[in-house]
């Protein structure tokens, strides 16, 4: 019998379909690269808890961006998970994914202070979006991406799926 497969948590949120969309290309790269080794589980950040981060092998964080932060759901997330977490998952891989209508860095330095009090360990640069979206209707609006930001979002999948098959991290 086999090793049990590692997992891949993705804790994400989506306003609009781009970081559900982005979320997906990176299951599928995972997926692609790790195959039957790897068990991408993917939860809305409002259904997620410090259990679920704790039982995985590596975490991925999808938010878009919301006022210059994260998304109220991911801070949700993370209030409710974070002081459960202290101290019990220092090392634990970790990667960002920031969907953002034009700039997103103050998004990704929020979660990068978090991950640091949490003591992750960062694998992966953090994946930033920008929709362009700078109108209240466009910011609002669906969003359907296209396929070069998806490939950068199947290239992290890979990246994480392959890092965790080959025990890199």
């Amino acid at each position: 019998m086999g090793a049990a497969p590692r997992q891949l948590l993705v804790v994400w949120h989506s306003f609009t379909g781009a970081t559900q969309a982005m979320v997906e290309a990176v299951a599928a790269g995972a997926h692609e690269a790790a195959g039957d080794a790897l068990q991408v589980r993917s939860l809305r950040a409002a259904e997620a808890g410090a259990g679920d981060v704790l039982s995985a092998d590596a975490v991925l964080f999808a938010t878009p961006e919301t006022l210059a932060s994260m998304s109220g759901a991911m801070k949700d997330f993370f209030d409710r998970s974070y002081y459960p977490l202290l101290g019990r998952c220092d090392g634990k891989p970790y990667a960002l994914l920031v969907c953002a209508g034009s700039d997103g860095q103050a998004t990704i330095a929020q979660l990068r202070r978090i991950a640091l009090g949490l003591r992750l360990r960062e694998v992966a640069e953090p994946l930033r979006v920008c929709t362009q979206a700078q109108t209240a209707e466009a910011i609002t609006a669906a969003k359907t991406l296209p396929a070069e930001q998806l490939a950068r979002g199947h290239e992290l999948g890979a990246l994480l799926g392959a890092g965790l098959e080959l025990g890199i991290f």
